[in-house]
């Protein structure tokens, strides 16, 4: 699938920081460097909070879904909303997701998406961006922090500052686990294409990777020095727990990990007291 580097430079629709943008929600498509538009909200953060918990103007994070997500789905909006008590929270789907363009790469290209959207944070005048994925999206995160992160050579703009990856796995092709098996049918199969299509609204590209993209493993040891946070339930059923103990032992005494008991897979298994913790790990992260 990959026909050009996953770390081309990234732009949006949009133009540069204005206040009405940052005082209200807004809705666009962003256009990512290889021209696939891609649904996108932004919201400022909650006007009415806790003062235990005050948002901070330069804070926002940009979430990144799970396959077959989109911004318009509950549980992303759910997150949305946890993370609005801490600062401003940009969603976006996934290209071949919801109303975005192209179709899903299911991980490789999807790094572009997230470019696109964290450009997009700064230029509406956040100075601090939190990327938060979720299963693929977990996947995304790390693989962007690696392409993108301080010292390489795209514009400073796209740089996460921290970043926190829930429920990824560590390693592509993986099939150890029942739904594993049924998301490569998905996928791989022109039927299972169609129930992606007309079941899931997710368009997914038929060709098989090209060259393979780097692992989220092999991604993880790059992304130093941007703060790491890894967290995966002990009772996930796509990936078991030697997914994020592979991924913490890349990552070294750089990242940390939670295992969290009793959890499963990704948004729909994230109880509100984690989005809660998550939200305090990153509003301290160069606070």
């Amino acid at each position: 699938m990959s026909t050009r580097p996953a770390g081309d430079v990234a732009r949006s629709t949009v133009g540069p920081h204005s206040e009405t943008r940052r005082n209200a929600p807004l809705r666009t498509f962003l256009r990512t460097s290889d021209g696939v538009t891609i649904d996108s909200v932004y919201e400022p953060g909650a006007v009415v909070y806790d003062d235990s918990r005050p948002p901070s103007g330069d804070l926002v994070f940009v979430v990144a879904h799970g396959f077959t997500g989109d911004v318009d789905r509950p549980h992303v909006r759910r997150v949305a909303e946890a993370f609005a008590r801490y600062g401003a929270v940009v969603t976006f789907s996934f290209r071949g997701h919801g109303a975005s363009g192209g179709r899903s790469t299911v991980g490789d290209r999807e790094v572009l998406d997230l470019a696109a959207a964290v450009a997009w944070a700064r230029e509406l005048g956040h100075a601090r961006v939190v990327t938060v994925g979720f299963s693929m999206g977990g996947s995304v995160v790390l693989r962007h922090a690696a392409l993108y992160g301080p010292g390489r050579e795209e514009p400073a703009q796209t740089h996460p500052d921290a970043v926190v990856s829930v429920s990824a796995p560590a390693r592509w092709y993986y099939r150890g686990t029942a739904p594993m098996r049924r998301l490569h049918w998905l996928v791989t199969r022109p039927e299972g294409r169609l129930v992606g299509r007309y079941g899931l609204r997710t368009r997914i590209h038929h060709r098989d990777w090209d060259p393979v993209p780097l692992s989220p493993v092999e991604a993880v040891p790059r992304i130093a020095p941007t703060p790491l946070l890894i967290v995966h339930g002990d009772r996930d059923g796509y990936f078991p727990v030697d997914h994020p103990l592979m991924l913490a032992a890349a990552a070294g005494d750089h990242g940390e990990l939670w295992l969290e008991p009793g959890m499963g897979h990704a948004e729909h298994a994230a109880a509100e007291e984690l989005l809660a913790r998550i939200g305090d790990w990153a509003a301290a992260q160069g606070g």
